[in-house]
């Protein structure tokens, strides 16, 4: 990743080795880079969204048959005897 630098942490000795799997490094690199910027987390799911919205549009999909299923599902639910 460009623009990087090492950074080091102190952590207790068996967490220490697990950072030597490099999937569970890279899990933590990411962890760590969403904690310090978490307003980028947001705009990348809000992009998502709006993609997916865009992709459900493009095939077909209206804001009727949103609707449609929505009254739906909420009239399925209705229907359900409430559980304990």
């Amino acid at each position: 990743m460009p623009d990087t630098v090492p950074v080091t942490i102190e952590v207790e000795s068996d967490d220490a080795a697990a950072l030597a799997d490099p999937a569970t490094r890279a899990r933590l690199e990411r962890l760590v880079r969403r904690t310090l910027r978490p307003t980028g987390g947001v705009d990348r799911l809000f992009a998502a969204m709006d993609a997916l919205s865009d992709e459900a549009r493009r095939r077909g999909l209206t804001n009727e048959i949103l609707d449609a299923e929505l009254a739906a599902y909420n009239a399925e639910r209705r229907d359900r005897p409430p559980t304990a």
